[in-house]
């Protein structure tokens, strides 16, 4: 008889494993948790809202048969994390911790206020690092092997306009996974992060996506799609799995292109869509091209 089979992965991969996901009952940690879910593993998601995590947890009881925990817990206090943390590890603690939550928004930076600017940073980067360091200190003293995965943007690579926050958060984050990475390593703990592009979600995408003539503009994508939520779900079982034991201190993108050709030549975004005609007007023109 094969082996169980679950989106290329044996059905067990993440058996014997449990998971904390933060922002986890909606959008891409939603995502993520149901897989890891599938694969074996015991889940508690976190988030500020109950009411969201009840239906999502409920969802996944249903669906899978195991309980999940949920826990409030506003990631912007150091105290409410660590009081969660408590929770958690009163029930098993986690082996995997997906820093997911964040916040974003698009405006002019120089007309940010103090408080705007907060509102990310604290979650995203202070909030972040409050849980790594929770849970990497209470994995240290009890000698536990782990694994740390942290949902970034393409902006920690290159930056981004009018989402300077964010983007100012994220590349703190990368730069946590990567000094982590050398100075947990000797404890068994390991640090990945995934960067995506275009995963839309519908409340990121309310935030993010400015429209034109009521159409969404067009992102640049050279595989002209966006990501399915489930590619990014299996990339983050893969790396959070026993799979990946020899990797760490890596942010890994999966952006179907995007950043390359944003750092192509200008015209390229439109060179991908000529046709043979268009190519070979183009030929025609070059010194030396018959006549």
């Amino acid at each position: 008889m094969g082996r169980m089979m679950t989106g290329g992965f044996e059905k067990n991969l993440l058996s014997g494993k449990r998971a904390l996901i933060t922002g986890g009952g909606t959008g891409l940690g939603k995502a993520i948790g149901r897989r890891y879910l599938e694969l074996g593993a015991d889940l508690a998601i976190c988030g500020r809202r109950l009411e969201v995590l009840q239906a999502t947890a409920r969802e996944f009881e249903q669906a899978f048969g195991r309980p999940v925990q949920i826990e409030i817990c506003d990631i912007r206090s150091a105290e409410a994390v660590e009081a969660m943390m408590d929770r958690v590890w009163a029930q098993g603690g986690p082996d995997i911790l997906v820093n997911n939550a964040a916040g974003n928004f698009i405006a002019q930076s120089h007309k940010l206020s103090a408080r705007a600017l907060d509102a990310v940073l604290n979650t995203c980067l202070h909030g972040t690092a409050y849980c790594t360091i929770a849970a990497g200190r209470r994995w240290i003293e009890t000698k536990r092997p782990a694994v740390v995965l942290s949902i970034l943007t393409l902006s920690a690579l290159h930056g981004s306009a009018f989402t300077l926050p964010n983007a100012m958060s994220k590349a703190g984050i990368d730069a946590m996974t990567k000094s982590l990475a050398v100075e947990w390593g000797l404890h068994g703990i390991r640090l990945v992060a995934v960067a995506p592009g275009n995963f839309p979600t519908e409340g990121a995408s309310a935030r993010l996506t400015p429209t034109a003539g009521g159409a969404p503009i067009d992102p640049g994508v050279p595989l002209r799609r966006d990501g399915r939520h489930d590619e990014l779900a299996d990339l983050c079982a893969f790396v959070v799995s026993d799979l990946a034991g020899y990797v760490t201190g890596e942010t890994i993108v999966i952006d179907g292109a995007k950043r390359w050709l944003a750092g192509s030549r200008a015209g390229v975004s439109q060179m991908l869509d000529w046709s043979d005609e268009d190519w070979a007007r183009q030929r025609a023109s070059m010194p030396g091209a018959r006549k």
